[in-house]
């Protein structure tokens, strides 16, 4: 059942939050529509923030998701640096940062996740950067260029971008990293050792097995890196990448059910019949593996804007997807597939030194998931199998004379 006269009221304005409007209308809702994001922007894409925008390549006019105009024509009440202070779930009643009061018959909680801050010494000094948002972004291009010191503290591919970005700018550039190898939690030894070797190859210092105690600066502004043993590493700034937590204290504070995130269905609805959440924030299952999971990617934020908005509209649910992902660095494109949950194997297919190559993870003789390097039939491909659960052969896919088609077939 569906009711497209419903008051829907969309909290966060991200990729979510904004497609999840335009969605409703495209699905034929004629309810008020309240979109409330704590930016000054309308939503945008923000995987190029830390590539194309620290460039110059890119603004905010370029990387909306609509233009400006598009909420006003669409009667979607459009409220920029406005934030949800508290929901009162008994009355269907969210408080706002500005005094104001919004009443909802249908919920959608946006409100993706924040940076993981470092709780050392010195983490109040100016210079200290991360990078989620437009204004990050532009303070972090404003920060870099030639001759300039950067710090990158966490070696995941957000690091690993920015490191790219800033080596791109001129800039000097070291990255700390407390494990061992990079990409630790998400990528396989061998994706680690080739992106060390391409960024050491542009410039890039690398610190591994470092871990930070705190920073150290002058006249308020960072100067240096403290490390546990003992070291100081010089910089101009610092941009920390250490991972993000999720933005669901509204829905756990509403005695929500939360678990790492906002714990939803296959329809994106939460413990809540009324309340609804995508993106960053949610917790949710993942059919293919037999879990629940919470995942922070454009893909997923898409996937679940469709699942609600189909919800809320009556529209049969859109089909699964297989979750997906991707990385640009220098002139390297790297696309990842699935998850690497209970696998028993790890398959090659091509030869890093030749910039072309894809990870395979096995769990018997069926893919879990792929990281694919400038190898666009891999991925494509290594995607399709995940999601239908085909068994491979081990011998086809680790042999490039035969064709990722044949593999399939």
């Amino acid at each position: 059942m569906s009711d497209l006269g419903a008051n829907v009221v969309i909290l966060g304005a991200g990729h979510a939050g904004g497609t999840a409007a335009a969605l409703l209308r495209q699905y034929g809702h004629t309810g008020p529509i309240s979109l409330i994001g704590n930016e000054p922007l309308a939503p945008y894409q923000r995987p190029p923030l830390s590539k194309a925008w620290l460039k110059g390549e890119a603004d905010a006019d370029s990387l909306a998701l609509k233009p400006l105009e598009f909420y006003a024509e669409h009667q979607i009440d459009f409220r920029p640096n406005t934030r949800a202070v508290k929901l009162r779930r008994s009355d269907k009643v969210v408080e706002l940062s500005d005094g104001s009061t919004l009443t909802y018959d249908i919920l959608i909680l946006a409100t993706g996740a924040r940076a993981i801050k470092l709780p050392v010494s010195g983490a109040d000094l100016a210079g200290l950067l991360e990078l989620r948002t437009a204004a990050d972004a532009e303070a972090l291009k404003a920060a870099v260029g030639p001759g300039k010191r950067l710090a990158v503290v966490g070696g995941g591919y957000i690091g690993l971008e920015v490191a790219a970005s800033g080596r791109a700018l001129g800039a000097e550039v070291v990255v700390i990293e407390r494990e061992s190898r990079l990409l630790a939690r998400v990528a396989c030894e061998a994706l680690s050792s080739f992106f060390q070797g391409v960024h050491e190859s542009h410039g890039v210092h690398f610190e591994m097995g470092a871990s930070v105690t705190g920073f150290v600066g002058e006249n308020g502004h960072v100067t240096g890196v403290t490390l546990a043993d003992g070291r100081t590493i010089a910089c101009d700034a610092a941009v920390i990448g250490v991972g993000a937590t999720p933005n669901d204290e509204l829905a756990s504070e509403s005695g929500l059910e939360t678990a790492r995130g906002v714990v939803v269905d296959l329809e994106a609805r939460t413990s809540d019949p009324s309340i609804f959440a995508i993106g960053d924030v949610a917790h949710r299952p993942m059919p293919i593996y037999g879990r629940m999971f919470r995942m922070e990617s454009v893909p997923n934020a898409l996937e679940q804007a469709k699942q609600a908005a189909s919800a809320i509209t009556g529209r049969p649910a859109p089909a699964g997807e297989v979750p997906w992902q991707w990385s640009d660095q220098y002139d390297l494109k790297l696309q990842i597939a699935g998850y690497a949950f209970d696998t028993d194997e790890v398959l090659l297919r091509g030869d890093p030194a030749s910039g072309k190559f894809a990870v395979f993870h096995l769990k018997g003789d069926q893919i879990q998931s792929v990281e694919a390097i400038n190898s666009p039939p891999e991925f494509m491909m290594g995607k399709q199998l995940i999601g239908n659960r085909k068994p491979v052969s081990k011998a086809k896919l680790s042999d490039l004379s035969v064709s990722m088609k044949e593999v399939v077939a």
